[in-house]
């Protein structure tokens, strides 16, 4: 029936031109951003899944971090441990050479000179041996583990607060090695020895122990590696938009709004071509 004073074509058509216009608009909002999800009503679900995904790969990427100042910290001490080691078969060289019957109390003298230098750079290098401005081999840091089963420093290496490795450093000064106040002479020259064989000893195992948390670290850092992939690839799978569909879902609503306004526009020229009939 015509009627002019309500164009229900025309509301079809306001009707049809608002959702399509908004459609429109979604579509260019996802372009745009790059994500599929602007708002939560996009995907309520998707979006929670998503936070907490990025609250993983935030935290991972720190503890990627974690994972190299742990490599630093026992690469220095190794380095500083190689060092002492060095050191110590060089004194055990000169206990030995103590020993050998050509020597004079003279030469002893001047064994015994260097022997001295040489714990004198021990203890350097213990006091030295710093990373961050923390000393890590003269047993005064938290690295430092009186017994080797407590004591030393966390690195959080995952998303929990118990992922974690403890690195734990011994004392590597003289006293901690029985060398402090030690000297060489013609009599204790082979005792000495035995006493420097257990501080090689000690040192060795010191840098196993390094070497064996380096170990650790490298493979945590692959596994960090890993996880941070996955975990990107499944939240970009989540939230970042299709872009061949988007654009076809925008071309689409972008046809469908320009018909609704020809449509809209028509539907206004019908009420004018009615008052036709009165004239």
């Amino acid at each position: 029936m015509p009627v002019i004073s309500t164009n229900t074509a025309a509301n079809t058509a306001l009707r049809y031109l608002n959702n399509n216009s908004a459609a429109q608009s979604e579509s260019l909002a996802k372009l745009s951003s790059g994500s599929r999800i602007v708002s939560a009503k996009d995907d309520a679900s998707g979006l929670a899944i998503a936070t907490s995904m990025n609250a993983d790969v935030t935290v991972l990427n720190q503890a990627a971090t974690n994972v190299t100042s742990g490599t630093s910290v026992l690469n220095t001490a190794d380095g500083a441990l190689s060092n002492i080691a060095d050191i110590l078969q060089r004194m055990k060289s000169l206990t030995a050479q103590a020993q050998s019957g050509s020597s004079s109390s003279d030469d002893i003298s001047y064994i015994d000179a260097e022997y001295q230098q040489l714990l004198e750079e021990v203890d350097d290098i213990t006091t030295s041996t710093t990373f961050n401005g923390i000393t890590l081999l003269d047993g005064e840091s938290d690295y430092y583990s009186a017994d080797g089963s407590s004591g030393g420093v966390d690195f959080l290496v995952g998303t929990s607060s118990s992922d974690v490795i403890t690195v734990q450093l011994g004392d590597a000064d003289t006293a901690a090695l029985l060398l402090d106040g030690t000297s060489i002479t013609s009599s204790s020259a082979s005792s000495l020895m035995d006493t420097i064989d257990d501080a090689i000893t000690d040192i060795s195992k010191m840098r196993a122990d390094v070497g064996a948390t380096l170990s650790r670290f490298e493979f945590r850092g692959d596994v960090i590696s890993t996880s941070l992939e996955n975990l990107e690839s499944a939240a970009s799978a989540i939230t970042d938009v299709d872009i061949a569909t988007e654009q076809t879902n925008y071309t689409n609503a972008s046809t469908l709004t320009s018909a609704a306004i020809s449509a809209l526009s028509k539907a206004n020229e019908m009420s004018q071509s009615l008052l036709k009939l009165l004239q």
